[in-house]
């Protein structure tokens, strides 16, 4: 089973993000937390990675219904989107809620899953 959504795409990396965050607000996502990963590295380790961002996608209707079903399925929570600079352009990677959800014994957890994916998908395909 695929765990992500994964496409590169060529221009400017900025311009990518911005579509990618417009795109998830299209489809009740907001961002709840950011890491730059580029920059944590080469402050922590100083290694350098190039770039690489990390926004932790939150629809909270989807959200609350998931920790209804399953209160510490926040361990799995939010829904990670990967901005990554690639040879030709910047790799764009949306988790598979499907896929990390699967880890939990929840026939019906699954199904919210794959409702949160179909919204992902829809927010994925306009990213180009």
């Amino acid at each position: 089973m695929a765990y992500c959504m994964t496409k590169v795409l060529k221009g400017d990396p900025a311009e990518h993000e911005a579509r990618v965050r417009a795109a998830l607000a299209e489809q009740g996502f907001g961002i709840l937390s950011e890491i730059d990963v580029e920059a944590t590295l080469r402050t922590k380790l100083a290694a350098e990675i190039g770039p690489y961002k990390i926004l932790g996608a939150c629809n909270p209707a989807f959200a609350k219904g998931a920790l209804d079903m399953e209160p510490r399925v926040g361990v799995m929570l939010p829904c990670n989107v990967v901005l990554r600079g690639v040879a030709g352009g910047t790799e764009i990677s949306f988790v598979d809620p499907v896929a990390s959800m699967a880890a939990i014994d929840n026939p019906a957890l699954k199904a919210h899953a794959e409702a949160v994916r179909d919204k992902l998908r829809v927010a994925f395909e306009k990213t180009s």
